[in-house]
């Protein structure tokens, strides 16, 4: 561990000693819908109701589905009355969304708020000036580099990467949690205890694998690698870009994992989809396909997937 990265941390540590806190610690958890953003908050509630403080926690998803915004307040600490965390004073901001952390940034403590996110990006269909191959996108264009010039507590890693390379993608809202347990003083044995809660059951190895990798991601984070070009993001086996105007594949759909609710087919603006005789998604009219992404943010089970272009 680096000498800022272990002056973060201890920083961070004190920020909620049971005897040191006499206002309520804030963590504010954003991201896309479908990332697991409700769980994050729910674990880190629990964990803090366990520890013996108040909790406060408010959360926005409503119509937000797959790739809509959704975000969630948790205050705690020894008297907590408001479930809301006011613009500039939350303690840590958790982004599960690299744009939606960047939008949610005025809220961070200008000076000693803990940035954590993913790195992966979500681009929305409305970030496109027009629907066609190769076109300009509107998603936010700041990098890592960028963002850790202005916050000094930056940790931002390719979770979804690093899930990936553990078995299941969809860990890495528990990697995340291990990346935010570096900065809050709990046990890491009680982390793992509340997050086996709240992951299904055949699932908990991994989850607790990902969670150690979090942690241990943190411990081996050094902030002068970011300043060595800009768009540039820590991954395993070393430094990628992160590409800002992405190209995609056309779409894959997982045949087992589709449960012919119908989604894609109604929403595809195209009509490229269809259900073929055994009800599962096909893309029937590839010729047609705007790779505009909608089939993939409103799957509800992961079925639908456009990858990156090398």
């Amino acid at each position: 561990m680096n000498d800022s990265t272990q002056m973060n941390l201890e920083s961070a540590q004190a920020m909620v000693n049971p005897q040191s806190v006499k206002t309520p610690v804030n963590v504010l958890v954003v991201g896309v819908g479908g990332q697991g953003v409700i769980m994050v908050s729910k674990v880190l509630a629990a964990l803090c109701q366990q520890q013996g403080f108040q909790v406060k926690q408010s959360e926005v998803h409503g119509m937000a589905k797959r790739g809509g915004s959704v975000f969630s307040h948790v205050r705690f600490g020894e008297q907590v009355y408001s479930p809301t965390i006011p613009m500039g004073q939350a303690d840590v901001l958790v982004a599960l969304e690299w744009a939606e952390g960047l939008r949610w940034l005025p809220y961070l403590k200008p000076e000693t708020g803990i940035f954590i996110a993913d790195t992966q990006q979500i681009v929305p269909p409305f970030a496109c000036r027009d629907r066609k191959h190769g076109a300009v996108s509107g998603y936010a264009k700041e990098s890592v580099a960028e963002i850790s010039e202005l916050i000094s507590n930056c940790f931002a890693a390719d979770a979804g990467f690093m899930a990936a390379e553990l078995g299941n993608a969809k860990a890495a809202n528990t990697l995340l949690l291990g990346m935010l347990s570096t900065a809050l003083d709990f046990p890491a044995d009680d982390w793992c205890e509340v997050i086996s809660q709240f992951v299904p059951p055949k699932t908990v190895d991994i989850n607790m694998q990902a969670f150690s990798q979090g942690r241990d991601w943190v411990e081996r984070y050094d902030p002068a690698v970011l300043k060595g070009g800009k768009g540039i993001a820590v991954k395993p086996g070393g430094l990628v870009p992160i590409p800002h105007e992405v190209q995609f594949v056309l779409p894959v759909i997982t045949e087992a994992w589709c449960k012919s609710c119908d989604i894609c087919v109604k929403f595809c603006p195209e009509r490229c989809l269809s259900l073929n005789e055994n009800r599962i998604a096909e893309l029937t009219k590839p010729e047609l396909c705007t790779l505009c992404r909608i089939c993939e943010r409103l799957c509800p089970d992961f079925a639908i997937s456009l990858n990156y272009k090398n």
